[in-house]
């Protein structure tokens, strides 16, 4: 038989009672399978080194060249000579487990160990990004082109949708992508130390720039901003909510740290917050003076933001911070750019990147953990310092 070509593939007939094979007389194993029903698929045949004979099939006919697959034959029977058995590593990986199932399986094993925020947003970064474009592949089959595949996607926003339960929507961008990305390399660790593959796809894939944030309010843009919140407060905006813009602006806080806060967490007279969990862990935060007179009325709640209906908190800060810039002509103003701000005008008093981290909350091993039982003056003064000086640019 000669050389396997396209004009010896299209000569070949169906037998409707045996499978039709075909040659190649350039590379030995290698040859083209037609089935009683017409369908013709380029093989390989081969055998184990335990003797058992193989056959593999690489391609339909018509998916692809002749010569394109003959290479592809070539590194599978290289593979063989190596000790390899292709047939049984397909069976293998069509056997294996999917992304989606990894996801659950690190999941379920994260529970007690990792802690609670950050598993629920690991668990909303896989259903909405990793599940719908990777879920259904087979884990040991994904390479690391199918992960940055999948960042490009997430970038593209091709994932993103409306939020349920909860006003907005759930973005893509770089910095979601960068995040997913991550995350997804920790799962996959997860399924290297439980034997499901040997290597990590997602080791070495170049995330994306995480989009930090570098916006943040002048003294001129919090001063408009503050004229904003007293029109809006006039006009009936949400009290709970100006306060919340307000406590942020004066704390540097985390939208959540300020809206779940629970009143008694507050300790006015050291001037702190004695938060029982942070993304940091457990945690002191010194916070200014000015910070606790921006708190809303006590109304029985044990909540500082309590929601306007139920028992829970206030939780529509993004819709009033968008209608108060609006207000106030500002744009591209998001929550972060409230910390932001917060950290900005701290630096700008002078104060180090370490003490900056401490009045953030960072977890900065001298800083935050120093101050785990007690306040410590320095950062109490810093604290206030920091406020006075956001209090009197909102309320130019």
């Amino acid at each position: 038989m000669p050389k396997i070509t396209k004009r010896l593939v299209d000569s070949l007939t169906p037998d409707p009672f045996a499978e039709v094979y075909a040659w190649d007389t350039e590379l030995k194993g290698f040859g083209v399978r037609v089935m009683p029903s017409g369908v013709a698929s380029y093989v390989v045949k081969y055998r184990t080194a335990e003797g058992r004979q193989r056959k593999l099939a690489i391609a339909r006919v018509g998916a692809a060249t002749p010569d394109e697959v003959r290479k592809v034959a070539r590194e599978k029977l290289g593979a063989v000579v190596r000790g390899a058995d292709p047939s049984a590593e397909r069976h293998k990986i069509r056997g294996a487990v999917t992304v989606a199932e990894l996801c659950d399986l690190y999941l379920a094993d994260a529970v007690g160990r990792v802690k609670a925020s950050t598993l629920a947003m690991d668990r909303s970064r896989i259903e909405r990004h990793v599940k719908p474009l990777l879920g259904a592949r087979r884990v040991p089959a994904l390479t690391s082109d199918d992960v940055e595949a999948m960042q490009r996607a997430i970038e593209a926003g091709k994932t993103a949708a409306a939020r349920v339960g909860v006003g907005g929507v759930t973005t893509g961008g770089k910095g979601v992508a960068s995040r997913t990305v991550g995350m997804l390399g920790t799962i996959l660790e997860f399924a290297k130390r439980k034997k499901i593959i040997t290597a990590n796809p997602a080791r070495g894939v170049q995330r994306a720039p995480d989009g930090r944030q570098r916006r943040f309010l002048s003294a001129v843009e919090l001063g408009r901003l503050g004229q904003a919140m007293r029109e809006a407060e006039n006009d009936g905006e949400t009290a709970t909510g100006i306060a919340a813009v307000r406590f942020l602006l004066l704390t540097g806080c985390r939208r959540m740290e300020a809206l779940a806060l629970p009143r008694a967490w507050l300790d006015e007279e050291h001037s702190c917050i004695r938060f029982g969990d942070t993304k940091s862990g457990a945690q002191l935060r010194p916070i200014g003076k000015a910070a606790f007179g921006a708190l809303p009325f006590l109304n029985g709640s044990p909540w500082a933001f309590p929601a306007g209906r139920g028992d829970g908190h206030f939780v529509g800060l993004p819709k009033v911070l968008d209608r108060l810039c609006a207000r106030a002509g500002l744009q591209g103003v998001t929550v972060h750019v409230l910390r932001h701000s917060f950290a900005a005008a701290a630096a700008a008093i002078g104060y180090s990147e370490l003490t900056i981290a401490g009045l953030l909350g960072h977890s900065v091993p001298g800083v935050t953990a120093r101050y785990a039982h007690v306040p410590d003056a320095v950062l109490v003064a810093a604290a206030d310092a920091v406020a006075g000086r956001m209090l009197v640019a909102l309320e130019r």
